[in-house]
């Protein structure tokens, strides 16, 4: 008989702002610089049991600021950062496209910018994870949005651009949001005390 294939809940966390300072368009692992208590938060996702999917929108590819590998180089030299803290991430994944800026093939609307759900669709192909206990986390509206389209508990962070987003909402987010948490390190403590909370852990 085939073994049952284990079907985990992911944590889907948004790159600058989120993990890392948010710099406009970073484009060179020189301009990482890791937010604080974040590899901590990693780390404790990771132990209650969580899959970590990173998913970031790069539309600097789409606008001609930098190429693709570049992405890829700063994804990596962000991975090493975390590695060396204790914290894993089990994948990335990013958009290079924008809507309207720059030339195809990365000037197009596409499935995979947030707050559309293609990365995460992608992660679930490569991944057995288990979105009906899953979250997003991320600074920004698109992330909220992105829980939305796909069926998670939304967390908008305060670093990055949530103090921004919060304060132009003024109460009133255009996405629904279970939780705001001062950081990733706050968001990661209350998933787990609420995965906990369910006898889950």
């Amino acid at each position: 008989m085939r073994k049952k294939q284990n079907i985990r809940p992911a944590v889907f966390l948004d790159r600058d702002g989120t993990i890392n300072k948010e710099v406009a368009y970073l484009s060179s692992p020189d301009q990482l610089e890791l937010l604080s208590g974040a590899a901590r938060g990693i780390r404790l996702l990771r132990e209650a049991g969580f899959i970590i999917v990173v998913v970031t929108n790069q539309s600097g590819v789409a606008r001609g600021f930098f190429d693709e590998e570049k992405v890829r180089r700063v994804n990596k030299a962000l991975e090493t950062m975390l590695l060396q803290q204790g914290a894993i991430v089990d994948a990335w994944y990013y958009c290079p496209h924008h809507p309207g800026a720059g030339e195809p093939p990365y000037r197009k609307t596409c499935s995979c910018r947030k707050p559309s759900p293609g990365m995460v669709e992608q992660a679930c192909r490569d991944l057995a994870i288990n979105l009906s206990r899953s979250y997003v986390v991320g600074d920004n509206i698109s992330d909220m949005g992105l829980a939305r389209n796909c069926g998670t508990k939304a967390v908008l962070v305060r670093t990055g651009h949530g103090k921004k987003v919060l304060e132009k909402a003024a109460g009133e987010l255009s996405e629904p949001v279970d939780f705001v948490a001062k950081d990733l390190l706050e968001a990661a403590k209350w998933i787990c005390a609420r995965k906990k909370s369910r006898g889950l852990l």
